[in-house]
């Protein structure tokens, strides 16, 4: 299961991620993750829109050659308007940082949240109070 690898997220940051698909459903929505990663732990503590970023029915994408060098994104965030929260083999193809995090409809709680590393492997998520 994910390397031994952990991710962690305030609830505030994760509320920000569930409004914007709730907002662009049935659209989905795509995000970078702003983080560290320390020992096993990843912390994610920011979002980032991406430049470009094309919304639509089935699929988000941005053209990642146009992001600026920058170190501390970790991964991506998009959600899944059909409720699956599994990667689909165009998500792990396109795979940017160390992890993918799915939120699926109703973008309502944890229960809608999953995290995968490279391999495609469910990682563990947990939601901080901070």
């Amino acid at each position: 299961m994910g390397d031994n690898l952990t991710v962690s997220m305030s609830a505030e940051l994760l509320d920000s991620i569930f409004e914007g698909a709730r907002r662009l459903y049935p659209k989905e929505t795509f995000l970078l993750l702003r983080g560290k990663k320390h020992k096993g732990e990843v912390r994610v503590i920011d979002l980032v829109v991406p430049p470009l970023a094309v919304y639509g029915y089935g699929f988000a994408n941005m053209p990642f050659h146009m992001l600026p060098m920058d170190f501390s994104i970790v991964g991506t965030v998009h959600s899944h308007p059909s409720g699956d929260i599994n990667p689909s083999d165009v998500d792990i193809n396109h795979f940017f940082g160390r992890i993918l995090m799915i939120v699926g409809y109703p973008f309502m709680d944890v229960r809608n949240v999953a995290v995968y590393d490279s391999k495609g492997e469910k990682v563990p998520f947990k939601v901080t109070e901070e």
